[in-house]
């Protein structure tokens, strides 16, 4: 028997294709910029703010190395610096060869990411093809660094008793497949930004995409790794295990808060969008409104001022400002700051001595559930003076409920691809450090290394 094809379908297919992408092969990628630059003359502006600010973000590694490091004992510092400082590298690897693409594919946002769908992306994979475009890798750049941002929230939570070897492969996998899926969702034209709720759910620098995402894979990794020697006694109640530097502390505190400047004003990737201006001055005030919570709660309660409360009252307040940072006026900025540390000292209390969740750094209350009351104080105090976002008190109730399901879709993404992730992990190449290198400080058995060597004289003088 004679096989016969028909080649009315494959002809039309071609057709369709053709028609759906040849304007976009019209315009083809621009790998030297000069098309960009002719076609658009503030892209060289606007490109020079976009990417100054993703350095200020890639320099928030710094400041998160500095706080971890600071709170975790003397014997762990290199452990905790060797884990800030590659999970960003390898994050951003992934972040080119896969999350990009799972991310930005389909949103048609630059050239080469044309091809997805409302829950995956599937084009733009290593920056190849028509992605070898500038507009594409100014996008790449400034979203990778935010890539990295929520893949090191996690390693301050599980400090001083987990492998760096297992840290690096969770690095990995949260910057190639869980940030990016859940960044397309609302970033990336997904499910998320098209609710039929208001304009669809927003987030406009992060505090679900980036720090809520953070902080929820970070509680379940903490509870995957377990608590560290000594922290809760026979009778449940949790002891306290000082860390080693507040100068440290301090220090990568203002180096995240400076480096929020980027953060925030930076997500308009536009510095002909004057509305920069408010973005940063509402990042400030929210921060500062949450330092000054912090002071004032440890001083009220003990007679005390925590410098600790008050930093982590400072990057609460940030958190939660983030993904409302474009759309409220200057008193809701303060509103939201006060509001996101009350939520971070709740948070502690609960994660520590009702979940029984041993957390160095405070990386689940600060970002985690400051990342879920940024996420839905944008569906309460949108004034809609930007974008068209407009909240409760504008009377809108749609925004709110679409606030409300981004807030519970992240929860439950972030803590059930943690717990899948920290499996994972644990059954192949084990989570946990030994009790004696724990005992020890991972330091010396892990890296060969202290932080704080004694001064000694080479044996052979």
């Amino acid at each position: 028997m004679r096989f016969r094809m028909n080649f009315t379908p494959i002809v039309i297919a071609l057709v369709l294709l053709l028609v759906t992408v040849a304007p976009v092969l019209a315009a083809g990628p621009d790998p030297a910029g000069a098309a960009t630059a002719e076609a658009n003359p503030v892209a060289s502006i606007n490109f020079s703010w976009t990417l100054i600010s993703a350095f200020l973000v890639f320099f928030m590694q710094a400041g998160f190395a500095m706080v971890e490091a600071g709170l975790s004992r003397a014997k762990n510092t290199v452990a905790v610096l060797t884990k800030n400082y590659m999970d960003g590298l390898i994050g951003g690897l992934a972040f080119w060869a896969f999350g990009f693409a799972f991310m930005f594919g389909g949103s048609a946002l630059a050239s080469g990411l044309e091809s997805g769908n409302p829950f995956i992306g599937f084009s733009g994979f290593m920056l190849s093809g028509d992605a070898y475009d500038v507009t594409t890798m100014e996008l790449w750049f400034f979203q990778m660094v935010f890539a990295a941002t929520a893949a090191t929230i996690v390693s301050g939570a599980v400090a001083e008793r987990t492998k760096t070897t297992a840290y690096l492969a969770y690095s990995f996998l949260i910057s190639a497949i869980v940030y990016p899926i859940y960044g397309h969702w609302v970033w990336g034209g997904g499910w998320l930004a098209t609710l039929p709720f208001g304009v669809g759910a927003r987030d406009f620098a992060g505090s679900g995409v980036v720090h809520a995402v953070g902080g929820f894979v970070a509680l379940a990794g903490a509870i995957m790794v377990g608590p560290r020697l000594g922290k809760f006694g026979k009778d449940g109640k949790a002891k306290f295990i000082p860390g080693h530097n507040m100068s440290l502390v301090a220090l990568g505190t203002f180096i995240l808060f400076f480096g929020w400047f980027g953060f925030n004003p930076g997500s308009t990737m536009a510095a002909t969008d004057l509305r920069i201006s408010v973005i940063a001055v509402n990042t400030f005030l929210a921060g500062a409104a949450g330092a000054v919570v912090g002071v004032y709660y440890s001083l009220l309660k003990t007679g005390k001022i925590d410098l600790t409360l008050a930093c982590n009252g400072g990057l609460a307040g940030l958190v939660g400002i983030t993904a409302p940072c474009a759309y409220v006026g200057t008193l809701s900025a303060v509103i939201i700051g006060v509001i996101a540390a009350m939520v971070m000292i709740w948070a502690l209390g609960f994660v520590e001595n009702k979940l029984k969740v041993d957390d160095v750094v405070g990386a689940v209350s600060v970002h985690g559930f400051g990342g879920l009351w940024g996420l839905i104080a944008v569906g309460i105090f949108a004034d809609g003076t930007y974008g068209g976002v407009s909240g409760l008190i504008m009377g809108n109730t749609g925004q709110f409920i679409a606030q409300l399901i981004d807030a519970a879709v992240v929860l439950a993404w972030s803590l059930g691809m943690g717990f899948a992730i920290f499996a994972l992990l644990k059954v192949t190449m084990g989570l946990r450090a030994s009790k004696e290198e724990e005992i020890k400080g991972l330091d010396v058995p892990e890296h060969g290394l202290e932080a704080y060597p004694a001064d000694t004289l080479p044996a052979d003088l």
